[in-house]
């Protein structure tokens, strides 16, 4: 095999370059040699063989256009060393009408990636979901139109929302002083309506994440307020949970720990192998190369483990119970 062909090339220590297209057999074998190569310890094949075999051998996961949940495809992979035979993917909105994490909750995918202000809002109303760790911070951008210069110039504007976006920007608002219950008037559009009701001065800003937050930049359309990837406080923690049901993990203990091995596993291999990873989203049809390649170079993924998941959970849901957000859900109009 060239090394053309693979995730590493041990010949030359340095990444090889992406071929177009790739197959699993020549992914998980590259995979394994990275995890040789770099010393990454969350992934230990022996090990995994060692331990007993997961009580089911079938998992289903989401697809949705939001390209940052990227460690989905990749530990969809990954999933297969970990003795999972039946790996199949759920899309949205074509065959499921369900976001993270309900479709947890009613048992049509099994494991996710998650938004962690939903899951809070989900978890105190009593809705059975688990968080087993991390993914990676940052990947949420305000988009605000020229006539917003800063985030204190929100007062008195509309914003755009949706089911999942407003709680994060409302916690933008109160960060600079705007009582985002008071000081705002909010608008309840589709996601993808936001950037055409922004251009047609129907609404001032509006909260986005890739792939469509770096077409609008590159578009030059617009301006970014806040980004969670390089602002603090909202860089210091996770934004993207992995999570599941209580249910799953009752039922099946040793799937659940080695899902979770191969979703951090995947984290890694994002940070490592850029260039390959972007060539397996685009040839998904979810973004451009170019836009994918972007995303990844951006994102700290791969460093799940600097990051605290209860102390993410911990600085969200004090910022959500200052302003006194409820857990009953937003009407969609």
């Amino acid at each position: 095999m060239s090394s053309g062909n693979r995730l590493f090339d041990p010949n030359s220590g340095m990444h090889a370059q992406a071929p177009h297209h790739w197959n699993r057999r020549d992914f998980v074998k590259g995979v394994a040699a990275l995890a040789g190569t770099a010393g990454i310890s969350v992934y230990d094949m022996k090990t995994a063989a060692a331990e007993p075999s997961p009580e089911k051998t079938n998992l289903t996961l989401i697809e949705n256009p939001v390209t940052c949940i990227v460690p989905t495809y990749i530990a969809a992979e990954l999933l297969h060393a970990e003795g999972f035979t039946d790996v199949r993917f759920r899309k949205f909105p074509s065959e499921t009408k369900l976001w993270p994490p309900d479709g947890l909750v009613s048992g049509e995918f099994d494991i996710a990636l998650t938004f962690i202000p939903t899951d809070i809002v989900q978890i105190d109303s009593g809705s059975p979901i688990v968080v087993l760790a991390g993914s990676h911070a940052g990947c949420v951008e305000l988009v605000a139109s020229n006539r917003v210069r800063t985030t204190k110039d929100l007062r008195g504007r509309t914003i755009g929302f949706d089911t999942d976006t407003k709680n994060f920007v409302a916690m933008f608002a109160a960060y600079v002083g705007i009582n985002p219950n008071k000081d705002v008037d909010w608008r309840y559009a589709p996601y993808r309506d936001h950037a055409r009701l922004l251009m047609e001065g129907q609404i001032d800003a509006f909260m986005s994440g890739p792939p469509a937050s770096l077409e609008l930049r590159k578009e030059k359309f617009g301006h970014v307020l806040v980004d969670t990837t390089t602002d603090k406080p909202w860089s210091q923690y996770f934004c993207c949970l992995i999570a599941t049901s209580k249910e799953f993990v009752r039922k099946y203990p040793v799937a659940t720990k080695r899902a979770l091995r191969a979703f951090l596993k995947s984290s890694d291999v994002c940070a490592e192998q850029p260039q390959r990873v972007a060539r397996l989203l685009a040839d998904r049809g979810l973004a451009s190369y170019e836009n994918n390649l972007q995303m990844l170079s951006e994102l700290p993924f791969g460093r799940w483990r600097e990051f605290d998941p209860e102390a993410s959970m911990r600085f969200f849901a004090l910022r959500m119970h200052e302003l006194g957000i409820q857990t009953v859900r937003e009407h969609q109009g």
